[in-house]
C-alpha cells in the first residue's frame, strides 16, 4: 500500500507552478524529507528533464519506493537514507535542494543542522527551495496556523512553525541570499534561496 497524504494531493500543483519557474536551466534536484513519496513521483512526471532524488529517514524508504515502482521515466532514482543531522550526507549536493513540511516537524537543532551543512557542502549558485507555514515578525498569519502550531507541539516535541527571519539569518550564515517568497494556498508561503560565489 502507498502511503497517502491528503495535502500533498492538495498542494502539488501549486508547489508545481513555482518549481517551474525556479529550476528552469536546473537537471538534477535533491529531495529532503520525501514523506510519502507523492510529490516526488508527481514532480518527476511533470518535469523530466530533471532528476528528482528522493530523501528521508530509512524507516519512510519503502513508502516512498512504493510510489516510484512502476514509474517509467529514468529521472526518479531509487531513495537514499538520510538525516539532515548526521556529519556526512553521503551524497553529492544537487544544483538545488527541495524540501516540503519539514522544518516545522525538525526540532530547530536540526534545522540549524541543515543549513550549517550546506554552507559547507553545497556548491555556489546551489538553489534551495522550501515549502511550508512561516511566522512574520514573530506573529502567525492566520488563526488556522496558531491551531496547527499547537498541535505540532503535541504531536513532534522541538517542532513547530519557523519565524521566517530566524531561517532567512540561518540561510545567510550559509552564504545564500533570498530570491523569492511565494505566497501559496493554506497559509504556506515557498521559499527560494541561491548560495552565492564564495
Amino acid at each position: 500500500m502507498r502511503p497517502f497524504s491528503q495535502a500533498c494531493e492538495n498542494n502539488k500543483q501549486p508547489i508545481l507552478e513555482v518549481l517551474r519557474a525556479q529550476l528552469e536551466g536546473v537537471d538534477s534536484l535533491l529531495e529532503l524529507g520525501s514523506g510519502t513519496g507523492q510529490h516526488a513521483r508527481f514532480f518527476a512526471e511533470q518535469l523530466p528533464w530533471l532528476r528528482w532524488q528522493t530523501s528521508d529517514l530509512v524507516q519512510n524508504l519503502e513508502g516512498i519506493e512504493a510510489w516510484r515502482e512502476g514509474y517509467p521515466g529514468d529521472n526518479l532514482p531509487p531513495p537514499l537514507p538520510l538525516d539532515v543531522t548526521w556529519p556526512d550526507w553521503g551524497v553529492e549536493i544537487s544544483p538545488a535542494l527541495f524540501t516540503a513540511n519539514s522544518l516545522h516537524i525538525m526540532p530547530w537543532t536540526s534545522v540549524e543542522a541543515l543549513f550549517s551543512y550546506l554552507g559547507v557542502h553545497a556548491p555556489a549558485g546551489n538553489r534551495l527551495l522550501v515549502y511550508g507555514p512561516f511566522n512574520y515578525g514573530g506573529r502567525y498569519t492566520s488563526d488556522s496556523n496558531a491551531r496547527f502550531d499547537q498541535w505540532l507541539a503535541a504531536q513532534h516535541p522541538g517542532g513547530g512553525i519557523r519565524d521566517f527571519e530566524a531561517v532567512d539569518s540561518l540561510a545567510a550564515a550559509a552564504g545564500y541570499r533570498l530570491l523569492e517568497d511565494t505566497a501559496m494556498p493554506a497559509n504556506n508561503r515557498l521559499l527560494a534561496w541561491q548560495k552565492s560565489a564564495a
